[in-house]
């Protein structure tokens, strides 16, 4: 008889200090203007292959 697996559940623990993770965590600004460069980047270089093109 087969096992069927419906569900994996996967956790990452990201703040592990003794890992070698960020002692404390981004404030919420620093949090929304990473977002907010990353797709400012991803905008401009969609612009920059649509005038290549």
């Amino acid at each position: 008889m087969p096992i069927v697996i419906d569900e994996v559940v996967i956790s990452v623990d990201v703040g592990n200090t003794a890992a070698g993770g960020a002692t404390t965590p981004p404030t919420a600004t620093e949090d929304r203007q990473s977002i907010v460069a990353e797709c400012v980047e991803k905008v401009l270089e969609i612009l920059r292959q649509r005038d290549e093109a």
